[in-house]
């Protein structure tokens, strides 16, 4: 029979190697080159030689293929016949056509005659990974032979062995008794065993005689007092514990086997059982007898007025309240003081875009879960920018928009004019950005064209895979392409009527009221935002129009002939066509001095009505649902100011509170006045001037719980202050360690506020907690803290943006107790703003009293300097002095003899 190959537990041999071992071998037959090969080609008792014949296997034929004949046959080793299948069946065609077509070189040749004459249509040769028969391959030369080799018979069950599912009894046989015949094993255990090969040393002990028994006596001793009178006993390290036993090799024999038992609880069958019972009730006499005794009667009178007690009180209040729980909020709960930190959730960063760059400010997407923008500049000094200011016209600065699905690259890029230092989206339409320029330009952009584009991003790591049926055109198109879109900027501002430096700071004006030339605010009949507010340190703050000017309306004529003159790329917007490179501002205000000739230099404004991207309610926040506008954007169809007289607001406020780079706070008002002299607007001087700060102003920001609590953050310190109290602010922190960088209100709890530091801090304020340092201060970054945006998504999760200085933007989630206020908490936060106002007006009060009396003093004491350097009085003065004082005794006497009833009214006293 035929012996398959499957058995063999070797590595499987290439033809190279095979080919080598041949060479090797001196006593094969003409096999090692082929030079000897051809030689004997012509020799016809060849295939006899090659033939297993001697070993009893005439049907098997060794053969050697080289790489060539394997991959021309499709039996290269380890790719096509390995180890676990080492056959292959060859059509004999193909090895007819391999001798024909490479004659001798073939390595058939030794078999081409059994090939010629082979009856069948397949020859079946095996891979031999043991060289059993001499060479790598053999060739099964019959038919039978391939038939017993591709289906093997089953092996038949011996007689002797046991037929299956029978057991053998076992029969304990008990060992007999044999001397013992030393074979030098007891030499080898005395060998391993470890002997005592020192003789032990023994003590004995003892005391005098007359000692045992006798009485004994403790008194208390001063350690101190004794020179070593007692000893420390410091912890060490034992090196016992540390000792390392050598390694020794124990024999064993006559060892109980380890057998391995496993037991499981038994298994009941379920069966299906139904139990039918009834009550046992008493009989018609035991309950009349029951109903009518008198101790149920007594029972009943006794108990009566309990249980219509128990009753009401369970009517008025309810019994299951639990007291205890309701003395304080529950911090188990949702987690105490070591709850309260900030939990890394993503961070981004640009290697491209963001190398050697810092981020200017950062802004939440209003509507689109996910999303966040962010503004880069150079981080360059003064000096640096204008050493460098010809490269850095050539490496702009865009706008990123990331989002949560893909933080390595950006969704989004905006085309900057310039380096944009401030940018928000509109409250009306989150699809126009505003942004301020480091050139003092103000730019616009509508990415109404890529909002499909963003929403897909926010939903590109959730469930719904994208495919090609769901997927856009435009993002099947960059699916190989992950560079993001540049979106160019609808319109930029004029630079000659624009500020002259950069701008710090930028607001949306409410779309509820509009204002005019003047400053007095009008109801705002578009019902969008169309009026922005800019500020920089050139001394100016700017108010902007989004619509176009009366002075630019052209008849239908001329504005056809503009448009055919001029007409914009097609892939910048035309939403603000009319205000590209013409805009100019509606109202410039300054800030004067009132000291001195010179002005404030603004860096950051706060407005009375200012717009929030976030809604306030009880104890939990949402955000805003875009508003739907249809399938036209009102922005294309801003018209020009009507002429007729709108409706005054005079319910409006317009009042702002600015910080400058300086350190000062300001509270002025923006509407404008007309010089008597020239008749041109001018405007109104400052009403309060507050020096708090020792630095530039980074933060000025309202709370959005009371619309009257400004924050400011500056140099070294920050300020609370509370509008209409004229007198300063209500709270103001010491000197840090560290200079602050910005600040921010928390949108769910009115008393928590958080400050960036420029050593890479977060200081999270509770004023609640505390109000002389920060209740928990927190690493974010190593380099200085630029933005703070915080944002709720849900009740559940609230999120903190924080950029650094190295380009670097951190998402980071709040945790229960910083998210969620306290019951009551917005009135306590109120109730501690008022004390504090009249602790000020308490201040101020004991500071005028103190005033007027140092005041008094100082003329008392001038007083008393004039007297006596006046010299003595004269004769008729003292007389006069002395006249006086006795008649004030006569009428205080005169009061006292009244009182007593001694002297009456009517009598005269002399």
């Amino acid at each position: 029979m035929l012996e398959s190959p499957k058995s063999s537990k070797t590595s499987a041999l290439n033809a190279k190697d095979s080919a080598k071992k041949l060479k090797i071998k001196g006593e094969t037959k003409a096999k090692g080159s082929a030079k000897g090969k051809r030689k004997q080609l012509g020799k016809k008792d060849e295939e006899d030689d090659m033939s297993m014949a001697s070993i009893g296997h005439p049907e098997i034929f060794p053969l050697v293929f080289t790489e060539k004949t394997q991959e021309i046959l499709n039996c290269r080793i380890n790719e096509d016949i390995t180890e676990e299948k080492p056959y292959k069946l060859l059509k004999k065609e193909d090895i007819i056509q391999d001798m024909k077509t490479r004659a001798a070189v073939s390595d058939f040749h030794p078999v081409k005659k059994i090939v010629l004459e082979y009856p069948g249509e397949e020859l079946l040769i095996v891979l031999d990974t043991e060289f059993k028969y001499g060479q790598n391959f053999y060739l099964v030369a019959t038919e039978e032979a391939k038939e017993s080799f591709l289906n093997p018979p089953e092996a038949v069950e011996e007689e002797g062995e046991t037929k299956e599912g029978t057991t053998e009894e076992y029969i304990y046989k008990p060992p007999v008794r044999k001397p013992w015949v030393s074979l030098g094993s007891e030499k080898e255990i005395e060998e391993e065993s470890v002997n005592e090969s020192l003789r032990k040393i023994k003590y004995m002990i003892s005391r005098v005689r007359r000692e045992f028994g006798s009485k004994v006596k403790f008194t208390d001793r001063n350690a101190s007092s004794v020179k070593d009178g007692y000893i420390e006993c410091t912890s060490y390290q034992d090196k016992n514990f540390s000792i390392k036993k050598l390694e020794k090799d124990v024999g064993a024999q006559v060892v109980p086997k380890v057998r391995e038992m496993s037991t499981q609880t038994k298994w009941t069958y379920p069966r299906n059982a139904a139990t039918q019972y009834f009550p046992r009730e008493f009989s018609d006499e035991e309950k009349e007898l029951c109903l009518s005794s008198e101790d149920l009667k007594e029972f009943i009178i006794s108990v009566f007025l309990r249980v219509e007690i128990a009753l009401q009180q369970n009517e008025i209040m309810n019994a299951f309240f639990d007291d205890w729980k309701a003395l304080a909020e529950d911090e188990s709960a949702f987690g105490g003081k070591s709850d309260a930190y900030l939990k890394e959730y993503q961070s981004f960063t640009d290697l491209h875009y963001l190398k050697h760059r810092t981020v200017s400010c950062v802004c939440w997407h209003p509507t689109i879960y996910g999303i966040i923008a962010v503004s880069v500049t150079e981080r360059l000094s003064y000096e640096e920018r204008i050493t460098q200011s010809g490269k850095l016209l050539l490496q702009k600065s865009p706008i990123l928009f990331w989002s949560f699905s893909d933080p390595i690259h950006p969704q989004l890029m905006l085309e900057c004019p310039e380096e944009v230092y401030c940018f928000e989206f509109c409250p009306s339409d989150p699809n126009i950005i505003a942004g301020g320029c480091m050139n003092g330009q103000v730019v616009l952009w509508d990415i109404s064209e890529y909002e499909e584009k963003l929403q897909n991003a926010k939903t590109g790591a959730g469930g719904s895979k994208n495919t090609a049926v769901n997927m856009p055109t435009f993002i099947q198109a960059q699916q190989s392409d992950k560079e993001p879109h540049f979106v160019r900027y609808c319109a930029v501002s004029s630079i000659e009527y624009g500020h002259k430096t950069v701008i710090t700071d930028i607001h949306w004006l409410p779309d509820y009221f509009e204002v005019n030339r003047m400053g007095i605010a009008f109801e705002n009949r578009t019902g969008v935002c169309v009026q922005l507010v800019t500020c920089s340190p050139d001394c100016s703050i700017l108010f902007w129009d989004l619509r176009a000017p009366k002075t630019t309306v052209q008849n239908s004529t001329e504005k056809a002939k503009d448009e055919k003159a001029i007409e914009a790329p097609p892939d910048v917007p035309t939403t603000f066509k009319h205000l590209d490179l013409s805009w100019r501002p509606l109202i410039k205000a300054n800030l004067s001095k009132s000291d001195t000739s010179g002005d404030y230099s603004p860096t950051k404004i706060s407005l009375v009505e200012e717009h929030f991207h976030y809604k306030m309610q009880d104890k939990m926040q949402y955000q805003i649902k875009p508003e739907t506008f249809g399938d036209e954007n009102p922005y294309k169809q801003l018209k020009v100011p009507s002429a007729k007289p709108l409706k005054i607001l005079e319910n409006i406020a317009t009042n702002f509170f600015v910080g400058t780079e300086d350190g000062e706070v300001i509270y002025s008002d923006w509407k404008m006045e007309r010089e008597s002299d020239s008749g041109r607007l001018i405007s109104q001087k400052p009403a309060n001037k507050y020096t708090i700060h020792d630095g530039i102003v980074h933060t000025i920001q309202r709370s959005p719980f009371f619309k009257d609590i400004i924050l400011s953050v500056g140099g070294w310190n920050f300020a609370i202050w509370k509008e209409g109290v004229t007198s300063g602010p209500i709270l103001q922190s010491c000197c840090s360690s560290k200079r602050y960088t910005v600040g921010h209100w928390s949108l769910s709890r009115a008393g928590v506020f958080f400050i960036g530091r420029e050593d890479g801090n977060i200081d999270i304020w509770d004023l609640l907690e505390k109000t002389h340092e920060p209740s928990q201060t927190q690493n974010i970054s190593i380099s200085m803290i630029t933005c703070i945006k915080p944002w709720i998504v849900s009740s559940k999760q609230h999120f903190l943006a924080i950029s650094d200085d190295f380009g670097t933007l951190h998402i980071l989630e709040i945790s229960w107790t910083l998210s969620h206020p306290s019951s009551n908490e917005r009135a306590s936060v109120l109730h501690y703003f008022e004390r504090e106002v009249k602790h000020l007006d308490y201040f101020e009060q004991r500071q005028e009293f103190r005033a007027k009396e140092r005041k008094e003093l100082e003329l008392e004491t001038q007083r008393k300097k004039t007297r006596v350097a006046g010299g003595q009085k004269s004769r008729e003065q003292m007389e006069e002095q002395m006249n006086i004082n006795y008649v004030d005794f006569l009428d205080e006497e005169k009061k006292i003899l009244t009182g007593l009833g001694l002297l009456k009214a009517t009598d005269r006293f002399a």
